[in-house]
């Protein structure tokens, strides 16, 4: 089976990057249906569709693949009406951020294969889409038992083309999983900066006095509620569950600190490095090398376009970089992760010479 004809259902940011990326792999045909006529009109003026559907049975009429990228709370239903007005041949899937639901609506159906792209970004509407957004994700499948083999290999290269990693997984596990490393920090960062928000300590206001922890930490705070909200209720249950086994956590740090337990604490802080250390093996080849350029910039036009390009003119690879603003008055810092001790000194010096100051430390160990 190939994919020749390509329905994008719902035609928001990840629909219409779905739509860019296949597009970007040579692939034609691709046809957007939206309950939201603003929604389909921006990804054809993006270029994301080929043609507009008047109605959802028109936008599957002739596909091979249908992808559904509603809302959470939407899903469910969106999918049963897809499988509903489709033929036969056309396989279908998804792009929601929990899996269960989805899977039960599809009612034991052969055609349906379940998926969630893990990347995304802080922006909205299809204006903002890119082809490139998959690019290295890891791509979550749940075919289920009833799932022919072939709608799952369908999917797999569908999804391989568009340059992410699929990667097969029950449904309830999937939403176990992305309970403790998606919707925990979530929540996890709208409990810290809300404690912060709502204190006074001494007379003193705490978010007027944060630093780079609480900012890092918090950085995903007030996240669309639009889209979050329905996330939290409907994977309720796995979130309750992460939640609970935190409180424990927490409890067994609050023993170890009123106890005085040194040991404790070096063996917690030595198991986070290690954990930290894999974490980051997935994203950079080698995170033991990583060094932390932290940059004071000024609050004025081209600062970054000139510092990347200082680095570049170089040829010192930024691994990655983050800004954090302060204020117009005290500019903002520059992070910059670059691999090996040597590149990044070297990367301090021409920096500083230009006037910038410079710390440089590493990403895992002493800091």
């Amino acid at each position: 089976m190939e994919v020749r004809r390509l329905a994008v259902v719902g035609t928001g940011l990840i629909g219409a990057s779905v739509a860019l990326a296949a597009k970007r792999g040579g692939r034609t045909g691709v046809i957007g249906y939206d309950v939201e006529p603003e929604a389909l009109s921006s990804a054809l003026r993006r270029g994301a569709v080929d043609g507009r559907a008047g109605s959802l049975g028109e936008a599957v009429a002739e596909a091979d693949l249908a992808v559904v990228a509603a809302p959470v709370a939407q899903l469910a239903s969106q999918v049963r009406a897809v499988l509903e007005a489709s033929p036969e041949r056309c396989t279908v899937t998804d792009v929601g951020s929990t899996k269960v639901g989805v899977c039960s609506a599809a009612l034991g159906s052969g055609r349906f294969v379940g998926g969630h792209p893990v990347c995304g970004s802080e922006a909205r509407g299809a204006e903002h889409a890119s082809a490139e957004l998959f690019d290295g994700a890891t791509w979550f499948l749940t075919p289920l038992a009833a799932t022919e083999p072939e709608r799952h290999r369908l999917v797999h290269g569908f999804v391989s083309s568009l340059g992410a990693r699929p990667v097969a997984v029950d449904p309830v596990a999937h939403d176990r999983l992305v309970a403790l490393t998606s919707h925990l920090p979530h929540a996890l960062a709208n409990l810290l900066v809300n404690q912060a928000g709502t204190s006074r300590i001494d007379g003193h206001e705490p978010l007027a006095a944060a630093g780079g922890s609480l900012r890092d930490m918090t950085r995903v705070a007030g996240a669309n509620p639009r889209i979050w909200i329905d996330i939290f209720l409907d994977n309720a249950g796995p979130v309750r569950e992460a939640l609970g086994e935190h409180r424990k956590q927490l409890e067994r740090l609050e023993q170890a600190l009123a106890n005085g337990d040194a040991g404790f604490l070096a063996k917690w802080i030595g198991e986070a490095a290690g954990n930290r250390q894999r974490m980051l093996a997935d994203a950079y080849p080698d995170p033991g090398a990583l060094q932390q350029l932290r940059i004071h910039v000024p609050d004025r036009p081209g600062v970054l376009a000139g510092i990347t390009q200082a680095l570049g003119a170089e040829r010192i690879n930024i691994e990655d970089f983050e800004l954090q603003h302060m204020s117009p008055e005290r500019g903002g810092t520059l992070t910059v992760l670059i691999t090996g001790e040597d590149e990044a000194r070297r990367a301090a010096e021409l920096l500083e010479a230009q006037g910038y100051g410079v710390v440089v430390t590493p990403v895992l160990g002493e800091r």
